[in-house]
């Protein structure tokens, strides 16, 4: 599926600040009329938006795909810019180890 990008409005009505999706939205993707919306701050210029069907359980995560979702935004940003990445050295290995000491996995 090619990827689809939608502008968003900001508006205010009666006081209170809301995000309207422009109507070529819903016609293309009536599943999403009733859906409630979850939004992630990454950043301060980066939200992650997920549109939970009403018919889906909301407790329900999906943290596989978010994570998905959030490497690919990463290895897009290194494509474009490869002089952001910087190499791990074991100086930052250590710093790693001593945080993660004591820390138990359960499988």
């Amino acid at each position: 599926m090619a990827s689809e990008i939608y502008s968003l409005s900001a508006t205010q009505t009666n006081d209170l600040p809301s995000l309207s999706l422009p109507e070529s939205f819903y016609k293309e993707h009536p599943q999403w009329i009733n859906a409630s919306v979850k939004i992630e701050v990454l950043s301060d210029k980066t939200l992650l938006v997920k549109l939970v069907p009403e018919d889906e359980d909301d407790e329900q995560e999906e943290d596989p795909k978010m994570l998905k979702l959030f490497l690919d935004a990463l290895m897009a940003d290194a494509i474009k810019d490869p002089s952001i990445l910087v190499p791990y050295t074991e100086e930052m290995k250590a710093e790693a180890d001593a945080l993660l000491e004591g820390v138990i996995v359960e499988e």
